[in-house]
């Protein structure tokens, strides 16, 4: 199973920090390719299902499962997500991710590996795979920070959770990431 993690394309409220180069809308519509993009991505190697913030009509357009995440915050709602089966949680924001990738997490768990993540160029992870969790991963994370990463195989030490790590892949927060999508050609206006 690939988990698809995204927001919901509302104008305004997505890929926040892109707004002042893309607009509202622009934004949006971003959000939208790159939804479009990770499922591509993951319907390659495995049955999916997309979980959201929230529900948005143009999300019933996709024709896979959707599910409302669950929790507090990014940790919880990973931890919901995984904690009942062997899957592989993807962000819907990291391009760079291939089919490829995600086929060698889930061969990593069946191998035995617990926990398998492919790290960010910007300290955090865009991949996280796991056969077991502890809901212990998640504590002490600030969401978003260049550390997460870090904190993260720290608790996976204190765990005693067995782990793996693919190649470093970048994601789309920032607004020079919107060049390097240019750059690869991906059209979204």
């Amino acid at each position: 199973m690939v988990i698809v993690f995204a927001r919901a394309p509302v104008a305004g409220q997505v890929k926040t920090r892109l707004i002042p180069r893309l607009g509202e809308e622009g934004a949006a519509r971003l959000q939208r390719r790159l939804i479009r993009a990770a499922l591509r991505t993951a319907r390659a190697v495995a049955p999916v299902e997309l979980h959201v913030t929230r529900q948005h009509s143009w999300l019933r357009t996709l024709g896979v499962p959707i599910r409302l995440q669950r929790g507090r915050d990014l940790g919880e709602r990973m931890y919901h997500a995984l904690h009942r089966r062997r899957a592989v949680l993807v962000g819907s924001d990291a391009p760079a991710l291939r089919p490829a990738d995600l086929r060698r997490a889930l061969r990593l768990l069946r191998s035995g590996t617990d926990v398998v993540l492919a790290p960010a160029e910007d300290g955090g992870y865009a991949l996280i795979a796991a056969r077991r969790i502890d809901a212990r991963l998640f504590d002490g994370m600030r969401w978003g920070e260049d550390d997460v990463l870090a904190r993260t195989l720290d608790n996976l030490r204190r765990c005693g959770l067995r782990y793996r790590l693919l190649r470093t892949v970048w994601d789309v927060d920032r607004p020079e990431d919107v060049d390097r999508l240019r750059a690869l050609g991906f059209a979204w206006r």
